[in-house]
């Protein structure tokens, strides 16, 4: 009788590689060297999933259950640790082995060797990207280092002549507003002869915020709120006034705003002008105050979401409450026409008195007599920087603010005689 404890030979790595690639194909199983069938306990619980690190052509065919089996590498030794496998460069290797017993196998099955042999060293991570620097920005002074053959056109010409170097973070440039200057300074002094009151309520210096109504079928009144604080100051500060998204898409007057002093409207650039102390205007009606029709003129739309409270809760900026009147009658827009205006990428066409009737002269604004009013200061230094989160609570300070604004615009626009002459 035999004895069960004595076990068969065992056969060779590659003759039981062999077995274990077509028992996972489903073929039959092989006999033993003597003669008697491989005893199997079968596995009663679920099936696991194969490793994500071997190729998909060999995860379909190869079973993990096989692939626990293969024996580790003659050349691996186990590390130190409770059992661990040491280093994750000792794990790559082990794994990578392990792998390549797999295919040797299936290629002795198959008859043929498709694969190259598979290196187990660990590659090198590939180098960084070189950094190029950027290239020069052309001026006019390299004009005449041009190539002979290379000629700018006449426009071209022009743009690097009007070019600036000089222009900060948000894109303003002062050469180009200095060369601009004069124009606006007429618009400001004797053609919408502005005057102001109560400039003394604007802090002579740190971070404050100019909340103002909207109007104008051409937005004027942020420069001419820059130009008044400028002029009217006993500090002379400079003001930058956040513009709607609209204007910067449309040509020419996006670049030329922004080269003034505009900024685009957004949280972060109104908390980096205020982190560095600047005097910042802004319009909560947005597009919608500039596209009010003349019937509804100097009645304040509404102030968005309160945005410009929160920005103020969380950055502890007080506010100065603008009234701008005299504007809503420099283009008064009679009706509107936004279907055909939105396929050109324009938020709508204004139709005045003058416009389309006129063509471009049709959007010359009329002289009519400017008076822009100063409020006294809101504080929101009280409500915490968690404040900002109580929609509630903005909600109403933004209600406050606006009908702190309507009431000087009904105040300015009750006592004033004439349109033209104030």
């Amino acid at each position: 009788m035999t004895d069960r404890k004595s076990k068969a030979p065992p056969a060779p790595a590659d003759a039981d590689a062999s077995e274990r690639l077509v028992r996972a194909e489903g073929a039959d199983v092989p006999q033993r060297a003597d003669g008697e069938r491989s005893r199997r306990r079968p596995r009663r619980h679920a099936r696991r999933e194969r490793p994500s690190y071997l190729p998909h052509a060999v995860r379909e065919r190869v079973d993990s259950r096989e692939l626990e089996r293969v024996p580790p590498p003659p050349d691996s030794e186990p590390s130190d640790g409770g059992g661990a496998r040491g280093s994750v460069a000792e794990r790559i290797r082990d794994l990578e082995a392990r792998l390549d017993q797999m295919i040797l196998a299936r290629e002795r099955v198959s008859g043929h060797s498709s694969l190259p042999p598979r290196s187990t060293a660990i590659s090198e991570p590939p180098p960084p990207w070189p950094s190029v620097p950027p290239p020069e920005r052309s001026s006019a002074a390299s004009l005449a280092e041009l190539p002979a053959d290379v000629e700018p056109s006449p426009w071209g010409r022009l743009g690097l002549r009007e070019g600036s170097e000089e222009t900060d973070d948000f894109g303003y440039d002062p050469a180009f507003e200095q060369r601009a200057l004069p124009l606006f300074e007429f618009l400001y002094e004797k053609y919408f002869r502005v005057e102001t009151s109560g400039i003394d309520h604007v802090p002579s210096d740190g971070r404050c915020l100019l909340v103002s109504n909207h109007s104008g079928t051409l937005p004027l009144d942020g420069m001419m709120l820059r130009l008044a604080v400028r002029r009217e100051h006993a500090e002379r500060r400079e003001v930058r006034w956040l513009a709607e998204d609209g204007i910067f898409h449309l040509p020419f007057l996006g670049s030329f705003t922004n080269r003034m002093g505009a900024v685009r409207a957004c949280q972060e650039n109104a908390e980096r002008l205020l982190a560095q102390g600047a005097l910042v205007a802004v319009f909560p009606e947005g597009m919608k105050g500039i596209g009010k029709l003349f019937r509804d003129r100097y009645k304040l739309q509404r102030f968005g979401r309160g945005g410009f409270v929160k920005l103020c809760m969380r950055t502890r900026t007080p506010v100065v409450p603008v009234a701008i009147v005299g504007s809503e009658e420099t283009n008064p827009m009679l009706a509107r026409v936004e279907h055909l205006a939105k396929a050109v990428g324009i938020p709508y066409l204004p139709i005045t008195p003058t416009f389309p009737l006129l063509g471009p002269f049709g959007l010359l604004p009329a002289p009519t007599k400017w008076k822009i009013v100063f409020g006294p200061p809101i504080d929101f230094s009280a409500y915490g920087a968690g404040s900002a989160e109580d929609e509630i609570l903005v909600t109403r300070q933004a209600e406050r603010v606006r009908g702190e604004i309507q009431a000087m615009l009904d105040r300015t626009v009750a006592a004033r005689r004439s349109v033209w002459f104030g």
